[in-house]
């Protein structure tokens, strides 16, 4: 048997923490520690957890002063004591056998060092829901398969997790830890994709099974990014870091491939001069103005990566 801890790192979402507690109370196999990790300056939180009932919950809280996800992530890594970290977001609710299942993974192969499943969303009209066997991919192009809502099928191993459902084992994680090198104060996009392709690279398994399942009501966000808003900003921050993990993994020759292929096609999120001509008469000026953000993430991306490399190789 191994000791699991679950981190839920959360930021002005009193409601949700509280029903994504209220789930960890009733895990059939409960966590031996439960961190929560908070900003200093979110009042309604602590105010919150000063009044939960926490009950039998192994609870733990953690003051963090740096805006951002992979802040509050590192901070519950140090304060767990655990063989394995699990981590979920404050607007999810872990379904009963969450944490039974993540473990008997850990438990069946030495070689795995992070596990994820699926995530089931609610309140989402805007998205097709296509469930699929392709999940948790990097193409060779460098194009980003996500799919981690929508997975079937076995258990399998795959590039990456979500982070709103994935656990770690310790000892791998902790020689890894979450990049601060990602941009953004809130939702650092990609985050997860640094850690797991690192992770990769060090010869670790990461397993994706579509069975072990979190309730996901994606909340507001209280940064640069609004999710379906577009923001320049915070459009260059999630190219940056997208773009800064796919250099890094890479060998040379599929940089130069990925590069090319990012400036002049794209994909619909990130796009390249391809793209924004394929948008252009339903967006107009929103086309470029996406591009513009893409193009420039993708250079700040490549000066990050550059100089990072520089800095150990030097």
């Amino acid at each position: 048997m191994l000791t699991v801890t679950v981190v839920v790192p959360t930021y002005r979402r009193p409601k949700d923490l509280e029903r994504c507690l209220t789930a960890l109370k009733h895990q059939n196999r409960p966590a031996d520690e439960v961190v929560v990790v908070a900003r200093d300056t979110d009042n309604a939180t602590w105010t919150f957890l000063e009044s939960f009932d926490a009950g039998a919950l192994p609870l733990k809280t953690v003051t963090v002063k740096i805006p951002g996800v992979v802040a509050a992530m590192n901070a519950g890594l140090d304060t767990a004591s655990s063989d394995i970290v699990a981590y979920t977001d404050d607007d999810a609710a872990p379904l009963p056998d969450w944490v039974e299942q993540m473990e008997a993974h850990f438990l069946a192969d030495e070689k795995i060092g992070a596990v994820g499943g699926r995530d089931i969303l609610h309140g989402i009209t805007h998205i097709k829901f296509i469930e699929t066997e392709q999940v948790g991919q990097v193409q060779w192009c460098g194009r980003i398969v996500g799919n981690h809502s929508f997975g079937i099928g076995g258990a399998r191993e795959v590039d990456l997790l979500k982070g709103v459902n994935m656990g770690f084992r310790r000892v791998a994680l902790e020689k890894v830890r979450f990049d601060k090198r990602m941009r953004g104060t809130g939702a650092q996009v990609f985050f997860e994709d640094a850690c797991c392709l690192t992770l990769k690279r060090q010869g670790w398994k990461i397993i994706y099974n579509p069975q072990i399942l979190v309730d996901h009501y994606p909340a507001q966000r209280h940064d640069e990014d609004q999710r379906r808003q577009f923001a320049s900003t915070a459009h260059v921050n999630q190219v940056h870091n997208g773009t800064l993990n796919l250099l890094e993994h890479f060998s040379p020759l599929q940089r130069a491939v990925f590069l090319a292929w990012g400036a002049l096609i794209g994909t619909r999120g990130n796009r390249g001069v391809v793209q924004c001509l394929r948008f252009l008469p339903q967006e107009g000026l929103l086309s470029v103005r996406k591009t513009q953000a893409s193009l420039r993430g993708q250079w700040e991306g490549l000066q990050t990566w550059w100089k990072s490399s520089h800095k150990t190789t030097g």
